[in-house]
């Protein structure tokens, strides 16, 4: 698909100009001054800057005892105080913040690696080396991204940089071409695809931030051809395992990371071959891709969350603007441009990539100023991934059906998430910080990864619990659903996502009744005995005989259970904070003989 149209290109590579470089004032003088100022005043806290030391210890802590967050936090300020200063000498343009600039450029120029520890192997899934091999790179996430904003930075600030030293520039290029360059043209990284092995975020990910950084420079014709055509290629493999739905198999948080990558590798391929690429946003699958994040939209900051993403997905913005723009989607333009407008952070000051910083501020004009239109959420069933969404002026019910192979993958198929008037009600707790063993072996020992953690059966073998298993075999059989006007239900046969021939049968049916309730009915035949549904809640269940007030958002009526049992779970880890601000609350709920009716209202 991609590299049907490099082929069939008409002129040569040239050089990509993303942004207005710092010299050209006209472009930058002709910002809002309230956003200039911002933009200084950003910059400003970094102001005789001491960027944190990165030690070597630092990075053997992740091999030692699994912390990822102390070096990475680091790291991170590092990208994130230049990007500050870069946009403010941008925007000032005195030369005041250009010491700080050019302390963050050397600074990170001379860090060993510029991969996490976490990721810092050459084979996918095996255990990373404790310390780098600075003889041969390896290129991660972070490694590209950190690419990406020394040579953005270096592009806004090439005449500047040059009248202090050409040394500065001659540094960065040489890092991009020792680090970046020479071992993606020569190295086989997993993310880069084969046709068979499984893609994900990175794919995209790391070929933007490689095309960033290749083309904001004048790179020999045949260097840049190959880059050209190696990115085409792994966009071909990305898109390949993608459903035609646009669904992204990771959640709405990994979209920022896929849907929205994808869109920048097409912008700068574009971008660099004379509009080759424009065609591109007319197909219906890269259409869906990007239209995907406002069908997953709940209300405000939530969305549905399944595998590792969080309810609380991050705000639209430009990209998803921009993204809608290019393919005429004007529901999604509004949408992130109202997003943006109520953002707490419109200007992603913590952002660590620049490119997406620079697009913010070059659009933020456009968004602010588009003509907001009311929000128009449809009902719909992913296929791909087996998502179903539905409905109505007061409730909103999500089901995953699908397997438990998805990228970032919890065991939850055939779990649930309810919002009632823009709240969660029943929820999908999402993923705690990560860890050494977040993607090791022992990932499905962590409590938010299983099924008895999410709005799924147990059941027991005496006193051994028998949970729902990882992989495709684990799956939804017989799914079928309707979508209408008055009512939308979805019905599926859970048996084949549990590890025991005993369990015959597990069928799960859930119904909207637009206006009225949500139901779900479960019903379990075979060899075990009668399992234990977990029920799992933001807002305190409060339990009057089969009657459960949740919170003052609404109340569920339960049929067929002989105990219901509550259990407070602690609020502890940092990540999941973020969307959880106090404690939340398991039900669990046994089955009195093979048929359970759960009618929430």
């Amino acid at each position: 698909m991609i590299t049907e149209f490099a082929n069939d290109r008409k002129k040569p590579l040239s050089c990509f100009s993303p942004f207005p470089q710092a010299s050209d004032r006209k472009s930058w003088d002709s910002l809002p001054e309230e956003l200039t100022s911002r933009l200084i005043k950003n910059g400003e806290a970094y102001l005789n800057f001491d960027y944190p030391s990165l030690t070597a210890v630092d990075y053997m802590e992740f091999t030692r005892n699994g912390n990822r967050s102390r070096f990475q936090d680091k790291l991170f300020l590092r990208r994130t105080a230049l990007n500050a200063l870069v946009l403010a000498e941008c925007a000032e343009y005195k030369g005041r913040f250009l010491d700080d600039i050019i302390n963050g450029l050397s600074l990170i120029c001379e860090e060993n690696a510029w991969q996490l520890p976490a990721h810092n192997s050459y084979i996918r899934d095996t255990p990373p080396s404790i310390l780098p091999d600075v003889t041969r790179p390896v290129i991660d996430l972070f490694a590209a991204e950190t690419a990406s904003v020394l040579a953005v930075a270096e592009y806004l600030l090439r005449q500047e940089l040059d009248s202090v030293t050409p040394f500065l520039s001659k540094m960065i290029n040489k890092n991009l071409e020792e680090r970046i360059f020479t071992p993606y043209l020569n190295e086989h990284f997993w993310w880069m695809g084969d046709g068979i092995s499984h893609m994900n975020n990175w794919t995209v990910w790391c070929t933007q931030n490689v095309l960033l950084s290749a083309f904001t420079r004048e790179l020999p014709q045949t260097q840049m051809e190959d880059i050209f055509k190696k990115a085409c290629k792994s966009i071909d493999y990305f898109l390949a395992e993608y459903g035609d739905d646009g669904c992204c198999d990771e959640g709405a948080q990994y979209y920022r990371h896929a849907g929205l990558c994808l869109f920048n590798c097409l912008e700068v391929l574009n971008g660099v071959s004379d509009n080759a690429f424009l065609p591109a946003y007319k197909i219906e699958k890269i259409k869906n891709i990007a239209s995907y994040i406002l069908t997953a939209h709940i209300h405000d900051v939530y969305y549905v969350n399944f595998a590792d993403c969080s309810p609380i997905a991050g705000r639209c913005g430009a990209r998803e603007f921009l993204f809608g723009k290019r393919t005429k989607n004007e529901e999604l333009m509004s949408f992130a441009a109202e997003d943006y407008h109520n953002s707490e952070d419109p200007l992603t000051i913590e952002e660590h990539n620049l490119f997406y910083r620079l697009q913010t501020v070059f659009t933020h004009g456009e968004m602010i100023s588009f003509a907001k239109s009311p929000i128009v959420h449809r009902d719909f069933w992913f296929e791909s991934v087996g998502l179903f969404i539905a409905r109505d002026e007061h409730l909103y019910l999500a089901v995953k059906a699908g397997d438990n192979d998805d990228s970032h993958n919890h065991n939850d198929t055939g779990s649930f998430t309810i919002y009632k008037d823009g709240k969660p009600m029943f929820i999908d707790v999402g993923v705690e910080t990560y860890t050494k063993k977040t993607f090791s072996k022992d990932r499905y020992d962590i409590w938010t990864m299983q099924s008895r953690y999410h709005n799924l059966p147990t059941f027991f073998d005496g006193g051994t619990q028998i949970m729902q298993r990882d992989g495709s075999d684990y799956r939804a059989k017989n799914v079928n659903h309707q979508l209408g006007t008055s009512v939308c239900h979805i019905t599926m046969d859970l048996e084949a996502a549990y590890p025991d021939e005993r369990i015959k049968s597990y069928t799960r049916n859930a119904v909207l009744e637009k206006g009225k309730e949500i139901t779900i009915t479960d019903h379990y035949e075979g060899d075990l005995p009668r399992p234990v549904l977990s029920l799992m809640f933001y807002e305190e269940p409060m339990i009057s005989e089969n009657t459960v007030q949740i919170g003052n958002l609404g109340s569920l009526l339960i049929e067929g259970a002989v105990r219901i049992q509550k259990e407070v779970i602690p609020i502890t880890d940092e990540r999941l904070k973020t969307s959880w601000k106090h404690d939340v609350y398991r039900l669990l709920v046994t089955m009195d003989h093979k048929d359970l009716t759960l009618r929430i209202r």
